[in-house]
């Protein structure tokens, strides 16, 4: 692919993905934190499983792929999605897409208490630090104006669940012989199961006031924040590399941001931006690699997604 047209499906990945935190929050005028997370893995599973059939890919049959699956299923889009619906309800989509950022920096500080990070280069621990330096400025505890709530907490415990289910996927999933969009379709699947445990209790919230545009959004929210964009993302990787797609990922808080101004009217104040450059500063400086291991690592990243 030529690099215009690599611009604009990192473009479109990034609108996309960034613009989940956004309708997250229109979704949330009319339906319950967890009817809004059931809903969204319910139709990304859809819309997984139609691509699966197209691409004559089988779900798995074992029951111990389905069993990890379960796990990963809790770990990476249950909890993590029902954390995103509570936090919003009371913390603006722009600042809940900054702290999704902190992903890797949980992932990295994950894989050192793990001793999977051996050997920690200073470059990579000055990065963490920066990060988490990053992500104090943007809390405050220390002003009114201060981000430290319960909400904001459970914005930083989605992006732990992510960071916590992607180092338990890389040992347990990755690499099993199973096609991607067949394994995404069936760990959403099971996601949609676990999140439905729920309803019960959680849907007792359910606002009165359910919109067209609350429809709307759970909707767009399932099938292309969830759905397509991890399509798109597998694409990416597949035809470009994992470079490309991980620059995706700076892209997304700024996407938030924006969204979340224009559309929402949120007032992001300057603190919250300088956090939100210091995070993503301290993100790139963790993930940079000497040339040969960073060869290494685009190589086996290509065997797994291909």
């Amino acid at each position: 692919m030529s690099g215009s047209g690599t611009l604009v499906r990192m473009a479109a990945l990034a609108v996309l993905w960034g613009s989940t935190f956004l309708w997250i929050k229109l979704a949330l005028e009319g339906f319950a934190p967890v009817v809004v997370t059931v809903v969204r893995c319910a139709l990304g599973s859809l819309v997984l499983l139609g691509l699966a059939v197209a691409a004559r890919q089988k779900l798995p049959r074992d029951r111990t792929t389905w069993g990890r699956l379960t796990v990963a299923a809790l770990l990476c889009n249950a909890v993590p999605f029902g954390l995103f619906a509570v936090g919003e309800r009371t913390v603006d989509s722009g600042v809940a897409g900054v702290l999704n950022a902190t992903t890797p920096l949980w992932s990295l500080l994950i894989g050192l208490a793990l001793g999977v990070e051996r050997g920690i280069r200073p470059m990579r621990l000055a990065g963490l630090l920066i990060g988490f330096a990053g992500t104090l400025l943007i809390f405050a505890p220390w002003t009114r104006a201060g981000l430290a709530s319960w909400g904001s907490l459970a914005l930083l415990g989605a992006a732990v669940s992510y960071a916590v289910a992607y180092a338990y996927m890389g040992r347990k999933l990755v690499g099993r012989g199973t096609e991607p969009l067949a394994l995404s379709a069936a760990q959403l699947l099971a996601a949609t199961g676990l999140s439905a445990l729920a309803l019960p209790v959680g849907s007792a919230s359910l606002s009165p006031h359910v919109t067209v545009l609350s429809v709307v959004a759970v909707v767009v929210l399932g099938v292309f924040g969830t759905g397509v964009t991890f399509y798109l993302n597998y694409r990416l990787i597949a035809d470009e590399g994992p470079t490309a797609a991980a620059t995706v990922g700076y892209l997304l808080p700024v996407v938030s941001v924006v969204l979340g101004a224009v559309v929402l009217g949120e007032e992001i104040g300057a603190r919250v931006v300088v956090g939100m450059v210091v995070v993503l500063g301290g993100v790139a400086v963790s993930r940079r690699r000497r040339p040969a291991v960073a060869a290494r690592r685009v190589g086996a990243e290509l065997r797994e997604s291909g």
